[in-house]
């Protein structure tokens, strides 16, 4: 029975993917369908709540740090910081080395706002408008704008998806991040030797110096001082501060930003806090536009769905025979592999990359791996082969908000070594 209810989950999935149904909508459904084995299994509905309640609670503190999130990215574009940050950015970029710079760029701006998507609606957007007059192919460039943002999706400390790893686990967050930072290095260089190679080739187009720029400049006073907010994440980083208060020091800098600088009043400002940066000049929105704790909603309903699916898998043992499986290929082939299967198993069926890392954390943790060694594997697989997948959220809103071909995937290569050198090393090991 175990199975067919697995088969129903993703079946519901795939109509709603096919369907361009709302993920919410799918993720619902899938709670009503869990709730309705747990039922006839023999659990009385109350004990069902109790189940997908305790779920969830595992994942409560998190809700705070992804408010704080949706708060910083919006005062981050009021202020000014992420334009600023954008258009520096791109006036480094040179045609000869246009594929690396567009990678390190997206790489550097992923990792001040922890966010792909963001970085993807702005230095994405920035980069591929910059390779279509270079004559860049899009291909090119999709790959390396979507190796680029999940660069900082993966590593940084205002990410929602190492934040949900770290609250997963229990570890720490800065800790992970210098764990993965080790993981990294030598997928990291060869990604940018790839990219260098690539991008020796004859340009039939000219940079646009202005493309995009100039309405950015009209729109902000741009100044050095907008560079504080990220700067103070960095430095927070650097100094071990908790990540709350990390975040909450750089919303106060960026505040005060909005106010002396851009000018904006005390209540425009609170406005933009609560539901998003909005662009008065209407062509900028699509590149400027969001944040706020309302964006916040959606992604903190995901996370709780899907926690509440972690409950009820863990009261009704319906992934025990799936965690068996697992187990066995772990005995056989190593942990690795076993983890980096799980991982991609979980990406195919979740079209999302939170329930594809609770997912996999649940058919992982039977591995009795360290905390730590388990929160480094999540990075290293589940959070960089959800991108990989064509109809996962995150994937298809990075290529569709840049203009990336679907076959964009292919060249995104920094999400393809991070877990083959994860199972290199761990072959290496025996």
């Amino acid at each position: 029975m175990e199975n067919r209810v697995l088969l129903a989950f993703c079946l519901i999935l795939f109509l709603f993917i096919l369907f361009q149904g709302p993920l919410l909508g799918a993720l619902f459904l899938g709670f009503l369908l869990f709730s309705g084995y747990a039922l006839c299994q023999g659990s009385s509905l109350s004990q069902v709540l109790a189940m997908a309640w305790k779920g969830v609670q595992g994942v409560r503190t998190i809700f705070l740090v992804f408010l704080l999130i949706g708060m910083l990215t919006g005062v981050w574009r009021s202020s000014g910081t992420i334009p600023y940050l954008v258009v520096l950015s791109a006036h480094f970029i040179h045609p000869a080395y246009f594929l690396l710079l567009a990678f390190l760029s997206n790489c550097l701006i992923s990792f001040l706002l922890g966010s792909s998507f963001a970085t993807a609606a702005t230095m994405g957007v920035i980069t591929m408008k910059i390779g279509l007059n270079l004559g860049i192919p899009p291909l090119y460039t999709g790959g390396a704008i979507l190796s680029g943002v999940y660069f900082g999706d993966r590593m940084s400390p205002v990410s929602t998806s190492a934040m949900l790893i770290s609250v997963l686990t229990n570890t720490d967050i800065y800790r992970n991040i210098r764990n993965m930072a080790r993981s990294a290095l030598v997928p990291f260089l060869c990604t940018c030797a790839v990219y260098l190679l690539l991008g020796f080739r004859s340009a039939s187009g000219t940079l646009p110096a202005e493309d995009g720029l100039q309405s950015l400049a009209a729109l902000y006073t741009f100044s050095p001082w907008l560079l504080l907010p990220a700067f103070s994440i960095l430095l927070c980083s650097f100094l071990r501060i908790p990540i709350r208060y990390n975040m909450v020091i750089s919303i106060c800098l960026a505040a005060l930003l909005t106010l002396l600088i851009q000018g904006m009043s005390p209540g425009e400002m609170l406005e933009t806090m609560i539901w998003g940066y909005r662009s008065p000049l209407p062509e900028l929105g699509p590149m400027i536009n969001g944040g706020g704790m309302v964006s916040m909603l959606r992604v903190g309903a995901i996370v709780c769905l899907s926690a509440s699916y972690a409950g009820i898998f863990d009261g009704t043992g319906l992934l025990d025979g799936l965690k068996e499986k697992f187990l066995e290929l772990a005995r056989h082939w190593g942990e690795a592999p076993a983890i980096t299967l799980a991982a991609l198993f979980t990406s195919l069926i979740a079209c999302n990359q939170s329930f594809s890392i609770i997912l996999t954390h649940q058919l992982c943790r039977a591995f009795r791996l360290s905390p730590e060694k388990l929160a480094l594997a999540l990075e290293d697989t589940t959070v960089v082969l959800s991108p990989l997948v064509p109809w996962s959220i995150a994937c298809a809103v990075v290529l569709d908000s840049t203009g990336s071909p679907k076959s964009s995937v292919f060249l995104a290569c920094y999400l393809y070594l991070i877990p083959l050198w994860r199972l290199v090393r761990a072959r290496r090991k025996k």
